[in-house]
């Protein structure tokens, strides 16, 4: 007599009130696919619902710019900032719910990480490192940014409370404040990029603050929807950060996230694996820490279509759900794989290169298809 036994990824979770089929979840992953003015295209409809079909509880969307002013990172990127843009994204969401999958508004401010944008602002005038990605559409160096005034950080906030309001009418679930991998809130979090001398800078404590405000502010905004937030230590520009304080430093951030109003903490890995990212110096993980401050639901990201550690992962109290990237885009039908006990397929960089549109994944797999 044999007893199959399921992968703890395939049973239901819930997620602030959220109820899921399942701990899988697409990653926010940006494809700079929408129309010049930011709404969501057809295209993308048919992107975001085959993850759903494809058997994954949760997706989250690409980062989405709230505001027209200073938010935009990329050229067509998409954003939550007009009418035109809600439209759009309920042709989505309605596509996502429709094959019983639930989605999420990853609500992102690039600040000086920006390739989109001429109106570059960060915490403190201070270069980027490294240069602009060319899978996005950039090249050469960032632009040394102008540092925001106190009356700008507000409109800041402002901006994503107006966001989340267009997510709830566009028919998300949720809404994710985006605070990891070096875009603004991060950038006021990085001490090499703060630099101020007033509440949002010097200490962790005030450089968590803006994050802090704008997830309040969300929460608030949308008291119907799960609200959440994206933190990391590793940046798009720079993979070897880390929180300088460590473990103090984690426990502090956590804890104001969560005081804050966040129902849940999902912690990035910036493309590289998760234990690389998660490891702490005295052998415990990150998103343990953050599940034991805090007493919320964890996401873990990074490497999680390895089945062996996404079951360590779970099993192990180190999170409770997986968001998979690089995993999902080459098995939109990865949960159903799962259940069914089938083989993966394995990434192929060719899907976003040279660029990470979506029509360039589908003219890949149409020349595999030939």
């Amino acid at each position: 007599m044999t007893t199959t036994v399921e992968h703890p990824a395939l049973a239901p979770v819930t997620l602030g009130g959220l109820a899921l089929r399942n701990r899988y979840a697409v990653a926010p992953m940006s494809r700079v696919s929408a129309s010049p003015d930011g709404t969501p295209t057809g295209e993308m409809a048919d992107y975001y619902a085959e993850f759903a079909r494809g058997g994954f509880g949760l997706v989250f969307s690409e980062g989405t710019y709230p505001d027209t002013a200073t938010s935009q990172g990329y050229l067509n990127q998409p954003g939550l900032a007009r009418d035109e843009h809600v439209a759009g994204w309920r042709v989505v969401t309605a596509g996502v719910r429709a094959a019983g999958g639930r989605m999420i508004a990853q609500l992102m401010h690039a600040g000086a990480i920006s390739q989109g944008n001429p109106n570059t602002v960060a915490p403190s005038a201070v270069q980027p490192r490294g240069e602009m990605m060319r899978a996005y559409g950039g090249s050469g160096p960032w632009p040394v940014p102008r540092e925001l005034t106190t009356a700008e950080i507000d409109d800041v906030v402002e901006g994503f409370a107006a966001a989340a309001v267009r997510a709830r009418q566009a028919g998300f679930d949720g809404v994710e404040v985006h605070a990891a991998n070096g875009y603004l809130l991060d950038q006021f979090l990085t001490d090499y990029t703060n630099h101020r001398t007033d509440s949002y800078g010097g200490p962790v404590a005030n450089r968590i603050r803006l994050t802090a405000r704008v997830v309040t502010a969300v929460a608030e905004a949308v008291p119907e929807l799960v609200t959440g937030v994206r933190l990391s230590q590793t940046k798009v520009n720079d993979f070897t950060y880390r929180w300088p304080g460590g473990r103090d430093d984690a426990e502090v951030i956590f804890a104001a996230v969560a005081e804050a109003g966040a129902q849940y903490l999902h912690i990035a890995s910036e493309g590289r694996n998760w234990i690389e990212t998660a490891k702490l110096a005295d052998g415990g993980t990150i998103t343990a820490l953050a599940r034991q401050v805090t007493g919320l639901p964890v996401i873990a990201n990074g490497g999680m279509h390895d089945l062996t550690q996404a079951h360590e992962v779970l099993a192990g109290g180190h999170a409770d759900l997986l968001s998979v990237g690089h995993g999902a885009l080459a098995n939109p039908d990865l949960p159903a794989r799962v259940a069914a006990a089938e083989p993966l397929a394995e990434f192929d960089r060719a899907m976003v290169s040279p660029t990470v549109t979506v029509a360039n994944a589908r003219r890949w797999r149409e020349s595999r298809q030939a």
